[in-house]
């Protein structure tokens, strides 16, 4: 059950029942902590709510969700005897927006409206601002979402649909951030609120359950803001407490671009934190994020779950998005399509053995992606 928010950088403790954003102390992002003394196993919803126990929505609505969740681990074997490594994807393009962004959404919009919060602003690379956006909709709360004009032309077009205020602005997710600081609504930017990361942690939870209470190897995780990969870790390291699971952690894979890759570079340089990454671009466009807010979130776990971080150029992941689909008949995002990038890499280098076995988590519906051409 939800105890309390607690700051990820100084430790400092927070009212959860209190609208926040960033510590008092120190500015950085706020993690929710649980009493986990009082967690029970998950119920029998076919949806993340089945986690409710490590929820922080307090009184769920089930006619909220629009069954987010649950989706399913999918083997690749023709790919996996390709790589010369077992490869299982996580395949988040099912779930309801077209993308696991509906998880922070869903959590996230609930625990506002709980809270009295009356709207939400955020800036987005797409699809965290179409899911939001519909999300806050479904709940009857007013948003305002900046996208960057290069964002995915669908995203654009959910955010409209949902009634939202849309601005449209030249630039990265940072100039976004921008154009609505004048804005006075409740700020849903990237881990500048609690919630999101405790939808996106569900993931890792539905990823061990499906494995029957084990855990892979390796999770490769597509990184922009990070916060699946932030939220994967939390979920592993509560389940390690609540005695679910036991043993080494699986080691955690940050995917980044050539064209934007400061987390890969803080790694590789052995920085705590990462520096803001000059003229991002790359086509897949939800990992261009020139400075993640939790990098050093990120950045540590990577290194406590003896993990790396690896940049993979768009031309290849354009490549293995191609090869995916006639191997399996799979329509991976970008995103998705750079973790078997780094797949491929990392075997090759011999990082990933041949016994390993590794999840892959495709972020979202290739479909999304019309202007992304093979």
């Amino acid at each position: 059950m939800l105890s309390h928010l607690e700051c990820a950088r100084c430790g400092h403790r927070h009212d959860a029942d209190v609208v926040q954003n960033l510590c008092h102390e120190c500015a950085s992002p706020l993690l929710a902590r649980y009493d986990l003394t009082k967690v029970g196993r998950p119920t029998e919803e076919n949806s993340l709510w089945r986690y409710r126990d490590v929820l922080p929505v307090r009184n769920p609505d089930a006619q909220f969700s629009l069954g987010e969740g649950m989706t399913p681990l999918v083997p690749l074997p023709a790919l996996s005897r390709a790589l010369d490594v077992t490869v299982l994807m996580k395949d988040e393009s099912l779930i309801p927006t077209g993308s696991f962004k509906a998880r922070g959404a869903a959590v996230g919009v609930a625990r506002a409206k709980e809270l009295g919060v009356k709207g939400i602003k955020m800036p987005t690379n797409g699809n965290a601002g179409a899911a939001w956006a519909l999300y806050a909709a479904r709940a009857g709360l007013r948003s305002v979402i900046a996208m960057p004009e290069d964002a995915p032309l669908i995203t654009r077009e959910e955010v409209e649909a949902s009634g939202a205020e849309l601005r449209v602005v030249p630039g990265t997710i940072a100039d976004a951030a921008g154009v609505i600081r004048d804005v006075d609504l409740f700020d849903a930017s990237t881990l500048r609120e609690p919630y999101r990361i405790e939808g996106k942690k569900t993931m890792g939870y539905e990823i061990v359950e499906q494995l029957g209470w084990r855990v892979p190897d390796v999770i490769v995780y597509p990184t922009g803001g990070g916060v699946g990969l932030i939220g994967i870790h939390k979920a592993l390291n509560e389940m390690r407490e609540l005695g679910w699971i036991d043993g080494p952690l699986p080691r955690l894979v940050a995917v980044q671009s050539t064209g934007c890759a400061p987390i890969v570079r803080a790694f590789d340089e052995n920085e705590a934190e990462s520096t803001f990454w000059d003229n991002a671009y790359t086509s897949a466009f939800g990992i261009n994020v020139p400075k993640p807010l939790g990098d050093f979130i990120i950045l540590q776990a990577i290194r406590e779950t003896d993990g790396t971080a690896i940049a993979v150029d768009d031309e290849q992941l354009l490549a293995d998005r191609k090869e995916t689909a006639r191997l399996e008949g799979v329509f991976l995002c970008p995103e998705g399509a750079a973790t078997i990038s780094a797949v491929r890499t990392l075997r090759k280098d011999g990082w990933l053995k041949v016994d390993d076995e590794v999840v892959v988590l495709n972020t979202g519906a290739g479909i999304k992606y019309p202007g992304v051409r093979l």
